[in-house]
């Protein structure tokens, strides 16, 4: 099978330690390496290095090559500019066409996701692509929702389609797009909707065709990239391409649009590391479920807090629920239960073209 590793993203929401130049998946987060090196590290029994494609920007381009030395130059690809998944993955499967063929399966990943069980992961990767291989459906995995997120996206499974090793798959039911807190309840005492992971598993043949019936401006690009591959034209006509199509995210151009699609719930423990919650939801923490990166720390009637300023002595008075992010150039504090919002920080410095602090 091709892996391919969308790792174009900015990751605002880790700001102030995630920047344009160095984002959240070339960031050490959870233990001592990357994020994209976990995430490589979890797929490459999978597969061979030279079917391990990275889909990423120009910027990163180089800074991804230092973090993966095992793959192939010609395997990290540069997008021009971002125009949302599913470009992404129109792109990377004209070079899975064109490298191998178009019965080879694609596993489509994030590359900055948390998971934990690799052998549990990569078994339902496997039975995924043999799924997909059978069935041409677009396959997804849901994750079982332990709370009411409404930063996910939702998939509500239908009627079990078929049992492979053990796994039931589903067919999907409906997309739903991310919740109010009184929908995202409803979702979980359902019992029938799962999160929406992100990552997709299909044939190359399956994911063009999808695009030809209900994307067809795009697949005439995606066409005209494929006769490219290789060739000393690749770059300029990807530019030509993507100058030209449109922004849209593969749940909105194929998956909500399409007839057959399956998921397989995952039981592996998951998280997209989406805000700074998200991060404190997996750190390790003190008695009073504090988690805390610094040099030293003294803590005085306070709980529920994340704190990042290494290399420094913290002192927490009477505080709870916040997090506060050191790097050199500056402090983030917020309502640890705001996080989704730093993304507006983001927003706003652009606006005002505080470039330096992006």
């Amino acid at each position: 099978m091709h892996v391919v590793l969308m790792a174009g993203g900015v990751g605002s929401r880790f700001w102030p330690r995630s920047r344009q130049k160095n984002p959240k998946q070339l960031l050490n987060l959870v233990g001592d390496k990357s994020m994209i090196r976990q995430t490589y590290e979890r797929i490459k029994d999978l597969t061979s290095d030279d079917k391990i494609l990275v889909i990423t920007n120009q910027d990163l381009k180089n800074p991804i090559g230092e973090h993966l030395p095992e793959l192939p130059e010609k395997n990290i690809i540069a997008e021009p500019f971002g125009k949302n998944t599913a470009p992404c993955i129109g792109l990377a499967a004209a070079i899975v066409r064109k490298r191998a063929s178009m019965d080879e399966p694609m596993v489509v990943l994030p590359a900055d996701h948390l998971i934990k069980e690799t052998d549990t992961f990569q078994q339902i990767i496997k039975t995924a692509a043999l799924h997909a291989r059978q069935s041409d459906h677009l396959v997804t995995i849901g994750i079982t929702p332990t709370y009411p997120e409404t930063g996910y996206g939702y998939i509500q499974r239908g009627e079990p389609l078929t049992v492979i090793d053990n796994r039931t798959i589903y067919k999907v039911k409906t997309f739903a797009e991310k919740p109010n807190l009184e929908t995202a309840k409803l979702f979980l005492q359902s019992g029938d909707f799962l999160w929406n992971s992100g990552m997709f598993i299909w044939k190359t043949s399956t994911i063009l065709r999808e695009f030809e019936e209900h994307q067809p401006e795009m697949a005439e690009g995606f066409e005209r990239i494929y006769q490219a591959v290789d060739t000393p034209s690749m770059d300029e006509v990807i530019l030509d391409v993507y100058m030209r199509v449109k922004s849209i995210s593969i749940d909105y151009a194929i998956m909500e649009q399409a007839r057959h699609v399956s998921i397989i719930e995952a039981d592996f423990t998951w998280s997209d590391l989406g805000s700074w919650e998200a991060a404190y939801a997996i750190s390790p923490k003190d008695d009073r479920a504090n988690a805390i990166t610094a040099q030293k720390s003294v803590v005085i009637d306070s709980q529920n807090n994340l704190i990042y300023a290494p290399g420094k002595l913290v002192a927490l008075v009477d505080v709870e629920n916040l997090a506060v992010v050191e790097t050199d150039d500056a402090i983030l504090i917020c309502r640890k239960d705001s996080s989704q919002r730093v993304k507006e920080v983001v927003d706003h410095l652009k606006k005002k073209k505080l470039n330096e602090f992006l």
